[in-house]
């Protein structure tokens, strides 16, 4: 085929192509994870918090992605999307209070806290930037779940089976306990 080199590797103008767009993603996914924070942190409604937690944890979730840790993508989105966040948006809609009000807020501290959060700021950014970085080897684009899974069931076989049966432990322990309380007058 005329053009394409016998390799397949992509040429130089689409390997610069990619790579614009791999920067493009990362922003984009950086400005939801931390506009979507930003709004959660300073929201009056508390749904609308909850909900901003979804967007900025996906966020990192896809930010993971893009660095080719797919595992760690799926456990962000299993774990804290999946789990830990609905819990507490079913905590939330269970509770009497009512959602049409604003919370109404007090900002006691405004000062303080402003001075503290800048200084801290400055202290990340000075670290940021008199750090000496290194450039480290290039994540496998083949993904982390084969390496895992070998690592899982050939190295530490004994500590995976040990955790599989003290959270099977657990289980049972948390049903004897609800049980137990349902059966007392």
């Amino acid at each position: 085929m005329p053009g394409k080199p016998a390799n397949d590797k992509p040429t130089y103008d689409e390997a610069n192509r990619l790579m614009e767009l791999s920067a493009i993603l990362f922003y984009a996914f950086t400005v939801l994870t931390v506009g979507s924070a930003a709004y959660m942190v300073f929201s009056k409604n508390i749904v609308h918090a909850a909900f901003a937690l979804i967007f900025s944890l996906s966020g990192v979730a896809a930010l993971y992605v893009l660095l080719y840790a797919d595992f760690v993508a799926a456990t962000q989105i299993l774990v804290y999307v999946g789990g830990i966040l609905i819990l507490i948006l079913f905590g939330i809609m269970l509770t009497t209070l009512d959602f049409t009000e604003n919370l109404k807020t007090v900002t006691v501290n405004m000062l303080p806290a402003s001075l503290l959060s800048g200084a801290v700021a400055v202290l990340l950014l000075y670290v940021f930037f008199a750090a000496e970085w290194t450039t480290i080897v290039p994540a496998d684009r083949d993904g982390t779940m084969y390496d895992l899974g070998m690592m899982l069931m050939n190295e530490y076989l004994l500590p995976f089976q040990i955790a599989g049966v003290l959270l099977l432990v657990a289980i049972i322990g948390a049903l004897l306990m609800s049980t137990r309380h349902k059966n007392e007058p």
